[in-house]
């Protein structure tokens, strides 16, 4: 007979639990919060200390009967929700609906689900942590206070619908800073001079450098003209030989934001996906005969620190499968970077390094086993030693005039063997890079010189895991706040996503413009990391959370005051197209969706005829011989290809076709970009083409 009631949050958690701690114990969710401010009203009673009033959530009725009914039928209640402050929060709405006493050691928490981690936390059961508790209270009142008090003036001066938020408002104020940075952007033109050279059989390429060992920048092609003269007939000699060895560290295991970026970067994940995928592996899978284990460690973190058990386990599988060289004298321990981190809990990490990612292949989804791979191979590669690199640099002359080539090659690859990290930089170089041997006052053949023309660019534009980073390291939001931002600010169409990257709309720009005009400290990145800041301190138990609300609140209420005597209404105009509807006839414009641009009938709400803005890519539809292959948009955001003709056609491709064929078979190349690299691929046979693209600095 069950004697203790234990709370989580999901069915999942529930499942796994469960089966660690046997017939004496019954375990529920919750299904998330039970309580929160309510919708309809502010819920903040400002002159009472900011006293929140919450209620039941709208459709947890018979889950909080359920529960309520178990909780009478045994001696004690355990409440194991997520060991953060939203789980803190969680557990102590939980403890007020059900009657526990402030002074119950209820509240159980761990890291990692797996059988030995639950049963040590049900050991140790504490009290609710109020310090906890008030900090995510402070932020959740601190948010509706700026929501609900701005969102009701853009309602009035700008457009119904719009609202108002802190972490969002300084990401789309990021996303329209780059944007106006692109735009004001202007060209530099520089030039580059390329020789292809050979040493007896092996070819290299060499770039100018200066001239008489002096560097020299190339602006224009009148310099590029005095080189080639000073080059002239002269023969290419090897000038000067550098070798050096270099070592290589691994990138620590990781955090939540850089768990989302390098997801981005290898599995094409969106932040969100990521953090759900990365929930189911945490809360368990059924691993068959071991039953449902959890894979990984906590996944909403900003700490790099590990267990010694953890890192011991990792070097000894290091020894087993790669030998004692492939591990450092002593275990790596990673210090925490990102401002204000709070290293609560763990890096996310595997909790059996043993199970490794091909064990699980067949337990897990595609998503699953790909996330769990990446986590798996960088806390391993995180532990192991150094790669070593043998580099050479070679300057070459050429008569008065410098030519330099660079080459490295991989002497020991240590950590390399398992994982290496991304890089957000296209155009990074790879690693192996080979010089043939060369000494000094070898000569050498002249294949080729090829003067370039190139201009500077503009920053990018940010993507989701460009983002998050810039978030990151302005020391603004928190593990759990990464993902729904970049949600929020697409769905209230401030942002839009085009080819993977952040686009402000129109709406957006106006809703900043008249923050920054009249609430700009809520814009200011710096203002907004100092309030993160002061939410971790009551969190710590140093600042009270009341005190913190009152400061912010005191300035930002006579801005109200100023912001609703002084916005002035804005009426937003639809740019129109050259396209009537073909349903009514009047004239279609255009909208920002959460995707980019689309075209609507003008005549809405009466009409609601919408089409998606369709973009010729130049290439005859290869199945019809009628149509030409345009670029649409799934209902889900991503690119694909398809006939204009269609319904009657129904060509499709998630990858662009280009007006080339293939020399072997004669069917379409398409093309296939991955990692900065762009390939024309075959779509009938195994034929395969690089594409030579222009590196732009």
């Amino acid at each position: 007979m069950a004697d203790s009631l234990v709370i989580v949050e999901s069915p999942a958690k529930a499942k796994t639990i469960g089966k660690y701690l046997g017939s004496k114990f019954i375990v529920k969710a919750s299904m998330g919060h039970i309580r929160d401010l309510p919708k309809s009203q502010i819920g903040v009673e400002i002159e009472n200390n900011f006293s929140p009033k919450y209620i039941t959530i709208r459709g947890k009725g018979d889950v909080l009967k359920e529960l309520k009914d178990a909780s009478k039928k045994v001696k004690r209640v355990y409440l194991a929700a997520d060991p953060d402050r939203e789980g803190e929060a969680i557990a102590w709405h939980l403890a007020h609906y059900l009657d526990l006493s402030p002074e119950d050691s209820c509240r159980v928490v761990f890291n990692e689900i797996t059988k030995q981690a639950v049963k040590d936390a049900f050991k140790q059961p504490r009290k609710i942590n109020m310090d906890l508790v008030n900090a995510q209270q402070a932020r959740r009142i601190l948010d509706r206070l700026v929501g609900y008090k701005i969102s009701p003036l853009l309602w009035k001066k700008v457009k119904k619908g719009l609202s108002a938020g802190r972490v969002q408002s300084v990401a789309v104020k990021l996303i329209l800073d780059r944007e106006n940075e692109i735009e004001a952007f202007v060209p530099e033109e520089y030039w580059s001079i390329t020789a292809a050279l050979k040493s007896g059989n092996s070819a290299f390429e060499a770039k100018f450098y200066g001239v008489q060992k002096e560097k020299r920048e190339l602006g224009s092609e009148a310099e590029v003209q005095e080189v080639l003269k000073l080059i002239g007939s002269n023969e290419f000699v090897v000038n000067d030989v550098r070798e050096k060895e270099r070592q290589r560290n691994p990138a620590p295991p990781f955090i939540t934001s850089s768990l989302q970026q390098e997801a981005a970067r290898k599995l094409n994940f969106r932040a969100a996906k990521t953090m759900s995928v990365a929930q189911q592996l945490y809360e368990g899978v059924d691993l068959g005969k071991e039953g449902t284990v959890g894979l990984i460690t906590y996944m909403r973190t900003d700490s790099t620190r590990i267990s010694p058990i953890a890192q011991e386990e990792a070097r000894e599988y290091v020894v087993e499968k790669y030998g004692a060289d492939y591990i450092p004298e002593t275990p790596r321990n990673y210090t925490k970077k990102a401002a204000g981190a709070q290293d609560a809990h763990e890096a996310i990490r595997p909790t059996a390094v043993a199970r490794d990612p091909e064990s699980m292949k067949s337990f897990l989804t595609r998503d699953q086993h790909r996330l769990y791979k990446l986590v798996w191979e960088r806390f391993v590669a995180s532990q192991m030693a150094s790669a070593i690199l043998d580099t050479m640099t070679v300057d070459i002359a050429a008569g008065d005039t410098v030519f330099r080539a660079t080459g490295s090659k991989i002497k020991f690859h240590g950590f390399m063997k398992v994982y290496v990290e991304g890089s957000d930089d296209e155009n990074a170089d790879s690693d192996e890079k080979f010089l043939p041997p060369l000494k000094q006052g070898d000569k050498l053949k002249q294949e080729s010189i090829e003067p370039k023309q190139h201009f500077t660019q503009p920053p990018p534009r940010y993507t989701e895991a460009r983002l998050v980073r810039a978030l990151e390291e302005l020391g603004i939001g928190r593990p759990s706040t990464y993902a729904p931002t970049l949600e929020t600010i697409q769905k209230r169409g401030y942002v839009a996503l085009e080819e993977k990257k952040f686009v402000p709309t129109e709406l957006g720009e106006l809703v900043i413009q008249q923050m920054e005009q009249f609430f700009p400290e809520i814009l200011d990145a710096e203002f907004t990391a100092h309030m993160e800041e002061d939410l971790d301190h009551v969190e710590e138990g140093k600042e009270e959370w009341v005190r913190v609300l009152s400061e912010f609140y005191g300035s930002f209420e006579k801005r109200l005051e100023v912001a609703e005597e002084e916005m002035k209404e804005i009426e937003i105009q639809d740019e129109e197209s050259d396209e009537a509807c073909e349903k009514c006839g009047k004239v279609m414009v255009y909208k920002m969706g959460r995707f980019g641009k689309f075209l609507a009938c003008s005549g809405f709400p009466d009409c609601r005829n919408t089409k998606p803005i369709v973009k010729d890519v130049g290439v005859s539809c290869v199945k019809c011989d009628k149509g030409h292959i345009v670029e649409r948009r799934s209902k889900r955001g991503r690119i694909f290809y398809g006939c204009d003709q269609y319904p009657e056609c129904d060509f499709v491709s998630w990858d662009k076709p280009t007006a080339k064929k293939c020399p072997e078979c004669d069917s379409m190349l398409v093309e296939k970009r991955a990692r900065g690299e762009t390939k024309l691929n075959c779509t009938q046979c195994n034929y395969k083409e690089e594409v030579v693209e222009e590196i732009a600095e």
